[in-house]
């Protein structure tokens, strides 16, 4: 069963719809005793990175998360949320994934924020299970997370390569919106949720 951490970061309902429509059991979490209750985590997010991060403080979340064992999964503001830094409201952030979250830059001639469509270069990884490499996902935002070999588990490009997908041992984040991305970001919250702990 999936828990939403509900800290009060953007509209979920997308995020409800897809694992409605995946007969995926899900319920909120509100409070650090309700993550007992979860087999899988997900992160979600919308809007300001520095904000999300106080609102994850306040409610006093944002102490456990770096602790939890089971699969967790970070959507756009949730997956730079794992992140070390970011340049959004100078905000310091989980530090799960020991890399910075970083401004576009209008130089590159792009326009900001990313919004629509872009295919991804995947790597091998249970999380794109059955998902062809260049498949496209859906995007809305204006930082990004930097490529690190190491974690980074898929890239897009947009005025420059960057992390769309990244990983540390059982926590997962991804820069796209799967809950609004088709039949390919139905399968990947299916993977998530069929992760092993």
């Amino acid at each position: 069963m999936i828990g939403i951490v509900n800290y009060g970061a953007g509209n979920i309902f997308s995020l409800t719809s897809a694992l409605d429509r995946l007969k995926l059991n899900y319920g909120m979490i509100n409070t650090e005793s309700d993550f007992d209750q979860y087999s899988h985590i997900i992160i979600p997010g919308v809007g300001h990175a520095g904000a999300a991060m106080e609102k994850l403080q306040q409610s006093g979340l944002a102490d456990v998360i770096p602790l939890i064992t089971k699969p967790v999964l970070g959507i756009c503001v949730g997956m730079q949320l794992l992140t070390a830094h970011s340049q959004e409201g100078d905000a310091v952030l989980t530090n799960i994934i020991p890399v910075r979250t970083l401004l576009f830059d209008k130089k590159l001639g792009i326009k900001i924020p990313h919004m629509g469509w872009n295919n991804i270069e995947i790597k091998d990884n249970p999380l794109f299970a059955g998902i062809e490499d260049k498949t496209q996902f859906y995007f809305v935002h204006s930082y990004f997370i930097e490529y690190n070999p190491i974690f980074g588990i898929a890239t897009a490009d947009y005025g420059l390569k960057y992390a769309a997908a990244i990983q540390r041992d059982n926590f997962f984040g991804v820069q796209f919106h799967p809950e609004k991305s088709g039949q390919a970001g139905e399968r990947l919250l299916l993977n998530f949720s069929n992760l092993k702990s």
